[in-house]
């Protein structure tokens, strides 16, 4: 009886050992593992990565339709290397475009929609090995929120320290100023933000990447078909009144256009769109308060429309338009031909 006992005990235990073992199995199964990847990586072309001698130029694009003539000239300037697209949410739709554009060694599409992605060595490896670099539209706040403080924000700019070309589009164009309209609140409107430069949409971050030219400049985009003067003036009145100086540059671009700047400065616009604005504003703006309308007079504007050319180091161009905005009590004024804004 006590053999009997005895194996009647020991069958227990085991089968309360499987069953520990069966539950622990299943667990593990829905853990993410630590070296999970969040990132998507799709390559089209060559396989092996080729090292070519590619060009410093930077194409600030202000969304809409994608300009053939803008994609070019970034391949152009990657010397037939390997092209990569950098975006937080999508797929790789871009590849097909640029590989029948242009004649690389590869284009690829690299998604980095979180935090756990950007911080994947791997994900930097893949960057810094690119002879062009694209910023996609979707939403600048995500790049912001998850890119800025990483190796991704690293390996971009370690690209633009060595002569890597680089591109951005809509909310890839948003961020290659040092300021940065971030959208952590979403969107911001002109009539908005010029009753309330405290609206709490009105967000702005610094620093993400570092391009000569740039320094103490915001960009915008979409800009005169969306119409976002009103609230890229607040932009820039917000950010000469938190302490940064008066001397701030602005360069918002329209749909269908890009400023394809040269490392010197020097920059063509091209495209089908209205045009590319040059702003510089003469003095810090004279009422700049939470719940009062603001006032910002003297800010010179160059309109540049495609054809023309702007040098940022000299600031001035041929081929545009010079005029003058004044901002009284909320109200926007031209000095343009029949007060026009744009």
């Amino acid at each position: 009886m006590r053999y009997c006992r005895d194996r009647i005990g020991t069958f227990i235990v085991i089968r309360h050992i499987f069953r520990l073992a069966i539950l622990i199995l299943a667990t593990l199964a829905v853990l993410p593992t630590a070296h999970a990847k969040s990132y998507q990586y799709f390559r089209t072309g060559n396989t092996a990565d080729v090292s070519t001698n590619p060009v410093s130029g930077f194409a600030l694009m202000g969304g809409g339709v994608d300009l053939d003539e803008a994609f070019q000239w970034l391949c152009d300037k990657a010397d037939g290397g390997d092209f990569l697209v950098v975006r937080a949410t999508g797929n790789d739709d871009y590849n097909p475009y640029i590989a029948k554009l242009c004649k690389l060694n590869s284009v690829a599409t690299l998604i980095i929609p979180d935090k756990t992605a950007a911080e994947d060595p791997e994900v930097a490896a893949i960057i810094r090995k690119a002879e062009a670099i694209f910023i996609s539209g979707g939403d600048q706040s995500n790049y912001i929120k998850y890119w800025q403080g990483t190796p991704v924000q690293a390996a971009i700019n370690s690209l633009i320290g060595h002569g890597v070309p680089l591109g951005g589009t809509s909310a890839g164009l948003a961020v290659l100023g040092q300021f940065i309209f971030s959208a952590m609140n979403d969107s911001a409107y002109s009539k908005d933000t010029l009753a309330d430069p405290f609206n709490d949409r009105v967000t702005i971050a610094s620093g993400f990447v570092r391009i000569p030219h740039l320094e103490r400049t915001i960009t915008d985009t979409h800009f005169a078909k969306r119409d976002r003067l009103g609230r890229f003036l607040v932009f820039m009145a917000r950010i000469a009144s938190d302490g940064n100086g008066s001397d701030i540059r602005g360069i918002p671009i329209d749909e269908k256009v890009a400023a394809l700047m040269e490392s010197n400065g020097s920059i063509k616009v091209v495209g089908r769109g209205i045009a590319a604005y040059f702003m510089r504003p003469t003095q810090g703006p004279e009422l700049c308060k939470a719940g009062q309308p603001l006032t910002y007079r003297g800010i010179e504007v160059y309109k540049a429309p495609p054809g023309a050319t702007f040098n940022l180091v000299r600031w001035e161009g041929t081929g545009g338009l010079a005029y003058r905005l004044d901002v009284t009590n909320g109200v926007i004024s031209s000095t343009q031909a029949g007060g026009a804004l744009y």
